[in-house]
């Protein structure tokens, strides 16, 4: 849900992985205010998976891999089952088309949506304040580690 208490937009966080890596990430506030939890999971989806056919395409063009279809990791159920299929016609009708895109990618096979518990929703980092341990552990899950404690 949206942390910004003047404007109340949501945040969006991507990671993207490559081999198990992390090769890119972001975290951006939405441009319009989402009205549910569902409906910012959902307009966080769609902006992943631009970025996720965009990234596909550039790996295909830089190595020649052929492509498949990338995994978007989403915590929100209803926000799943919208990017399926239009299942909530009445609770869903205001939110912009632009952000149906993630369907047709689904149908075409391009993203596979996937849910994953809240616990393990790495994008987190990047959208919300966490505990320390939370913190830590997500650090550690992604890769990130304290210049400190690197070893040579």
């Amino acid at each position: 849900m949206a942390r910004d208490i003047d404007g109340r937009k949501s945040t969006s966080g991507v990671i993207f992985f490559l081999g198990g890596n992390v090769i890119t990430w972001q975290s951006s506030k939405q441009r319009v205010i989402a009205l549910s939890s569902c409906e910012a999971e959902y307009i966080a989806a769609a902006t992943a998976a631009c970025q996720a056919i965009w990234l596909t395409r550039l790996v295909h063009d830089m190595v020649g891999v052929e492509p498949r279809a990338s995994d978007l990791k989403v915590d929100n159920q209803a926000a799943i089952a919208l990017s399926k299929n239009l299942v909530f016609h009445d609770r869903s009708k205001h939110i912009d088309t632009k952000f149906h895109f993630i369907r047709e990618c689904v149908d075409k096979g391009q993203i596979s949506i996937w849910h994953t518990p809240t616990e393990q929703q790495l994008a987190d980092i990047l959208t919300k304040p966490l505990g320390r341990d939370r913190f830590l552990k997500l650090c550690a899950l992604i890769g990130v580690q304290n210049v400190g404690e690197i070893k040579d």
